[in-house]
């Protein structure tokens, strides 16, 4: 199982987006997990290597499974660990490795093109608190096929 890391990175009314050149959909910066490495070591590196920036006190706002499914068959499997910052150190890759960095204001985020989770995702960082627990079903095309959350309020 394949686990990746991103990070909501906030500056008062926006946020720090990466648009991806293969679906041109806007994520919030980040990659996989390397062996042996930390969710939280992972976060910082892998932010910085997309954008020359240092996230400083990552806090983890969600924790998410992803399936592939083919024919009712499990295909691909991945987990995502979400964090938020607003402090950081460095400056802006003009250019990234990955695609196009952009400050987003947050009222505009969840109309940018995007896979329809990371909606669910990006509601919850930009206007809730706590953590979000959720599973994400999609279509080989990455449509979106079902999703279960729960926030940290569900377990109390």
């Amino acid at each position: 199982m394949q686990r990746v890391t991103n990070c909501v990175l906030t500056d008062h009314d926006h946020v720090l987006m990466l648009q991806k050149p293969s679906r041109n959909w806007w994520v919030a910066p980040g990659g996989k997990m390397e062996a042996g490495e930390s969710v939280r070591d992972s976060v910082v590196r892998e932010f910085w290597e997309e954008t020359g920036i240092t996230v400083k006190n990552p806090v983890i706002r969600g924790i998410f499974t992803f399936l592939i499914i083919e024919d009712e068959k499990v295909i691909s499997e991945w987990m995502m660990f979400t964090f938020g910052a607003n402090k950081w150190e460095g400056n802006l890759l003009k250019k990234s490795p990955e695609g196009i960095l952009s400050w987003q204001p947050k009222q505009q985020v969840k109309a940018l093109s995007m896979a329809e989770g990371d909606r669910k995702i990006w509601q919850h960082i930009l206007e809730d608190s706590g953590v979000l627990y959720g599973t994400f079903r999609y279509s080989p095309t990455y449509q979106l096929i079902s999703s279960e959350l729960q926030n940290d309020e569900t377990f109390e």
